[in-house]
């Protein structure tokens, strides 16, 4: 059974940075992507960004691109998302996910990962 668990989030000013981490454990073998998503609305998730973990190849939301970076360690099973240049509209819970997305463009769409982490809190004050 696949399980995530995010860590990292807090309180920051606008301008500052944080770094959130995900630490996945389980049979991974049936996914294909790990991304991070922002929780809009009860039902709605904004995909942030995520990455094949077949290579390296990630993938961003317009609205980060230039200021967040997706990583991976296998080694320590964690995928991390370093957050820069924060601002408030970044607010959000923040949790990560996996799943398998057979198209790459499809990577932002939420219903397409299974596994979901609980989420961790990112405030940025202005």
């Amino acid at each position: 059974q696949v399980q995530l668990v995010e860590s990292g989030g807090g309180s920051v000013q606008a301008g500052g940075s944080l770094r959130l981490a995900c630490t996945f454990s389980g049979d991974m073998s049936q996914t294909n992507f790990m991304g991070w998503f922002r929780q809009i609305s009860e039902q709605e998730r904004e995909g942030i960004a995520s990455m094949f973990t077949r290579n390296t190849d990630a993938y961003y939301a317009d609205s980060v691109k230039g200021r967040f970076i997706i990583s991976r360690d296998d080694a320590k099973k964690t995928v991390y998302l370093q957050m820069n240049s924060l601002k408030p509209e970044d607010s959000g819970m923040y949790l990560c996910a996996a799943g398998r997305v057979s198209y790459s463009p499809w990577w932002h769409q939420a219903h397409r990962y299974n596994y979901w982490g609980q989420g961790t809190q990112v405030t940025v004050s202005s």
